[in-house]
């Protein structure tokens, strides 16, 4: 379907280097759109850039930045947006570390607003213009199920995503005239590193094997089993798409059913 292609898109995407922004960079190179790779670790984005899709023409590029340093990562979006305006946006970075809420530090609080929130008003306010000038948008933020239904032991996690999500909803009513969308992509329990991370923190509260752990986790999945990245990639791919140009300020759970609530 030609309303599924991405030929002559320029897309930004975040947390390239792996997981779920690793998968999401094969998708949309696959569908033809030329990616601009951002992460923190040059060698990792070299090795994905050369591993990318190329169906001739594609220029392929990658923009080393921390999301923590917000004057940093304004002035390389811009040089990037400038270069060749950016027309799909995917909004990933890794979360915050796990824990009770009542025992973490203001300081943890503080840095992944921060990480999150701050530096997404920071990008957004370079790539906007180029969306808006082509009349073509899409903004896509990969957050957690915990925006539905918060996840025990990961309150700092929690409490940012839920601000990103209400973040991209006043968007999505801001700029849906102007031909930009913007939607959250709400990952489940997915075979990545930060999923091992919280595995493993579990297993070694509870006395139990990471195994044992995995297992409790599968059982309250309908599907039986963790998502792999490239499922929840080919999503994220289809909101980036012209096809899903009348879908705006919702938010997509790729969690094989594990949400209770609609």
């Amino acid at each position: 379907m030609s309303n599924l292609l991405l030929s002559g898109r320029h897309a930004l995407i975040g947390g390239a280097s792996r997981g779920i922004g690793r998968a999401t960079a094969f998708a949309l190179a696959e569908a033809g759109a030329d990616c601009t790779l951002l992460g923190r670790t040059p060698e990792t984005l070299a090795t994905v850039m050369a591993e990318l899709t190329d169906h001739g023409g594609q220029k392929h590029a990658m923009l080393v930045a921390d999301q923590l340093e917000l004057e940093s990562l304004g002035l390389k979006v811009k040089m990037a947006a400038k270069s060749r305006p950016i027309h799909i946006w995917i909004n990933n970075t890794g979360g915050p570390k796990g824990g009770p809420l009542h025992k973490a530090g203001v300081s943890e609080l503080e840095a992944a607003f921060r990480q999150h929130i701050l530096a997404a008003q920071t990008i957004l306010q370079e790539v906007l213009p180029g969306m808006q000038a082509a009349e073509y948008g899409r903004i896509i933020n990969v957050i957690s199920t915990s925006v539905k239904q918060p996840i025990p032991g990961l309150g700092v996690s929690n409490t940012i995503r839920a601000a990103m999500g209400n973040w991209a909803k006043t968007l999505a009513g801001e700029l849906g005239a102007s031909g930009v969308t913007v939607n959250n992509v709400l990952p489940g329990f997915t075979n990545t590193g930060r999923l091992n991370e919280i595995i493993e923190a579990r297993a070694s509260a509870q006395g139990k094997t990471t195994d044992q752990i995995a297992e409790g986790m599968k059982s309250g999945v309908p599907a039986g089993r963790f998502a792999e990245p490239s499922e929840t990639a080919t999503a994220i791919a289809f909101l980036a798409s012209p096809a899903a140009s009348y879908i705006n300020g919702i938010n997509l759970p790729v969690d094989g059913g594990r949400t209770k609530s609609l």
